[in-house]
């Protein structure tokens, strides 16, 4: 059976299916998985410890055997807890065939093997009977079925199935319920990352299409680390609601559900965002709880448990509503089997069941299909929108033919906006070109820009009217962009169309600069640090097989992360390793690059940040990384715009000295024009090396 992984193509703008050899799957699947995040939750796992020990105790106090039945047992981790609490014999089952081999070899390690049976499948196809996989249903029931979202990887199918066919009735459960909590609040920085808003170009206002603003918007929810959101940044308008909770003991049901809470608004304000999390009770007293609340819901944040395999989640409302201080509201919540969304009524207009619309939200605009949440954010942040207009207004004059090249991109209504003769854009796709045309629609500019649904190498002079280009502009974005130098794209692109240029024209960007900076994670090194043990268990046989996965690769990979849902400190000054120059076309030749980072503050040094910044003229730079100075301390504030690079070192490497003392990070890195894409090595070195 072959296997394909799909890659951005930095050359082309594509998304290219590759194959991979059979040790695929070991690498992307296991290595770049977030096994290492949940075994390293202390929080999770000892209250799952506490939970299994409590029920294993309940069932042999009734004088029963205890059989456990571990649905998702990833390493087998929660199934070794059972046995040492005194079970006495455990099914686990693990779908995913990689990590079901690596907990055989873990529960042979720590010698659970005789009592323990990996069953390599489905939940929903596990048999039971004298021939089947189970030889008798489990009267204890241990899951690690939830994400985000609680119910988003089919926990509740998978239940539902247990329930009929696997487990006794009466069964205990660990968890033993989940709880979901909401609450309803105005935020502009959230409800930018879901409409478009107006925009303002040297004072004249740019309308957002009503088919847009009227759009219930994309069904995903958008999950994010909300304790890097301020509650500055947002106003309650209502308590915190319990919305609804399961109980695992007993038969659970994957039908449609509607759940309503009911409150007055605690003040005046819109309506737009709900806010949401969960928490399970690991035993049936609820005194064992594992919650997801962000770290301001505590009374000392910095005790907040720290977890990024389960997050939070913010759920935009089909349409901004204004409320009143005092009014009654209605939030409900609608799940089916995988997800869940919300809708909000006032008192006035009768809520309930019958007028909730149970059908799921779905985008009609096409908009929320070609802009992700992050990229609303983008084209609603007005400082980068006044930076764009500066650098065009720079550039361009009443006789400026313009050529655009991004992906659902509005620099060509800028440029018509700013009086250019002629402005073509280039999309990658017609549903991109769609939105962008209803953009022109809305503001009565459809004769303006005329959009090509056309590669740039596919471009010729006839489809600009015989015209050149005197002004080639790009943000640069490509929806299939994943790490920072995947938008060289641009760089291709200019290359391609360089017979199509006028002599002299102007290319904005006029170059790209990459930077790395050496950092110390406040967390999120746990997602790739080596395991070892946990809560006394040997889980080595993971951490081997994750070497080996990288090993099969040719060197270590950078992967995309945005940073500022994970605080870090730089231990190093923010350095440009290399340039492109877009005013000239690709070279045929590698770009090398090496250098050093010194080291200027202590500290573990987990890996490097790396990120793009876009000189759009000589006046005008755009950063998709560091969106400030870096502090005193080396707190970093990044752009929440854009995904940057982050290699991460095998182990955390000590930092040498204070401000500036001893020791630094050796970099190399290739541009190879072939592929589009850049190789690095790094290198941890004390001065006396």
């Amino acid at each position: 059976m072959k296997t394909f992984c799909g890659r951005a193509n930095p050359t082309t703008g594509a998304l290219d299916w590759v194959e991979e050899s059979e040790e695929y799957d070991y690498h992307q699947e296991i290595a770049r998985s977030s096994y290492a995040d949940m075994l390293h939750d202390t929080d999770r796992n000892q209250k799952y410890y506490a939970g299994i020990r409590a029920a294993v105790a309940r069932v042999k106090a009734r004088g029963e055997k205890a059989t456990v039945l571990d649905i998702g047992t990833g390493t087998g981790l929660l199934s070794m807890m059972a046995l040492t609490a005194g079970a006495d014999f455990c099914y686990a089952v693990e779908v995913f065939k990689p990590m079901a081999e690596a907990a055989k070899c873990i529960v042979e390690k720590n010698g659970f093997s005789d009592r323990m049976k990996i069953i390599n499948k489905h939940s929903t196809e596990v048999t039971l009977g004298p021939d089947g996989d189970m030889q008798t249903r489990a009267n204890i029931l241990v899951t690690e079925l939830f994400d985000t979202e609680l119910i988003g990887e089919g926990a509740l199918p998978s239940y539902e199935h247990a329930h009929q066919n696997l487990v006794q009735e009466g069964c205990e459960a660990v968890p033993h319920r989940a709880t979901v909590y909401s609450q309803l609040v105005e935020s502009e920085l959230l409800w930018s990352w879901g409409q478009l808003q107006p925009v303002m170009v040297e004072g004249a206002r740019l309308a957002p299409p009503p088919a847009v603003t009227q759009c219930a918007g994309a069904h995903s929810v958008c999950d994010i680390q909300l304790s890097q959101v301020s509650p500055e940044q947002f106003t309650p308008l209502g308590p915190l609601c319990t919305m609804f909770s399961l109980d695992f003991s007993k038969p659970v049901s994957s039908a449609p559900q509607s759940h309503t809470s009911h409150f007055p608004a605690r003040v005046s304000g819109r309506a737009q965002v709900v806010l949401s999390w969960w928490d399970i009770d690991m035993d049936p007293e609820g005194s064992i709880v594992c919650s997801m609340a962000p770290s301001w819901t505590y009374p000392q944040p910095k005790a907040a448990p720290w977890r990024d395999h389960w997050m939070q989640s913010v759920y935009f409302l089909p349409t901004e509503r204004s409320v009143v201080e005092g009014e009654e509201l209605s939030l409900t919540v609608i799940h089916d089997d995988y997800s869940l969304w919300y809708g909000l009524q006032t008192d006035s207009q009768q809520v309930g069941l019958k007028e909730t619309p149970l059908c799921r939200p779905c985008c009609t605009c096409h908009a929320h299909l070609v802009w992700n949440r992050p990229r609303f954010g983008e084209l609603n942040d007005g400082r980068r929108t006044e930076s764009y207009v500066r650098a065009l207004r720079s550039v361009l004059d009443v006789d400026s033919v313009c050529l655009s090249v991004s992906d659902g991109s509005l620099l060509p209504v800028f440029a018509q906006m700013l009086g250019a003769k002629k402005v073509f854009g280039l999309e990658s796709s017609r549903m991109s070109k769609r939105v962008i045309e209803q953009v022109l629609e809305a503001n009565s500019m459809k004769g303006g820009v005329e959009l090509l649904e056309i590669r740039a190498d596919q471009l010729s002079s006839n489809d600009l009217g015989g015209q050149q280009i005197s002004v080639l502009m790009g943000e640069p974005y490509y929806s299939t962009s994943l790490l920072p130098w995947h938008s060289l794209f641009f760089w291709y692109c200019r290359t391609a169309l360089a017979k199509l240029l006028r002599p002299g024209a102007a290319i904005l960007p006029r170059s790209a600069t990459l930077h790395a900076a050496a950092v110390e994670f406040q967390d999120l090194w746990r997602i790739r640090a080596p395991c070892g043990t946990c809560e006394g268990f040997d889980v080595s046989p993971m951490d081997q097989m994750v070497q080996r996965s990288l090993d099969f690769r040719e060197s270590r990979e950078a992967e995309p992360h945005p940073l500022w849902e994970y605080p870090c400190r730089a231990l190093t000054l923010p350095t440009a390793v290399m340039t492109f120059d877009f005013t000239q076309c690709v070279p045929e030749q590698p770009i090398n690059a090496q250098g050093c980072f010194p080291f200027v503050r202590s500290g573990s040094c987990h890996g490097v940040a790396i990120w793009m910044e876009y000189q759009l003229t000589e006046e005008v730079t755009i950063s998709m990384g560091l969106s400030g100075d870096v502090g005193e301390q080396g707190a970093c504030e990044w752009s929440r715009h854009r995904k940057q690079g982050v290699y991460f070192f095998p182990s955390p490497r000590q930092s040498v000295g204070e401000d500036g003392g001893g020791g630094k990070v050796s970099y190399s890195f290739t541009f190879e024009p072939s592929s589009g894409d850049i190789s690095m090595e790094f290198n941890v070195v004390s001065d006396s090396a």
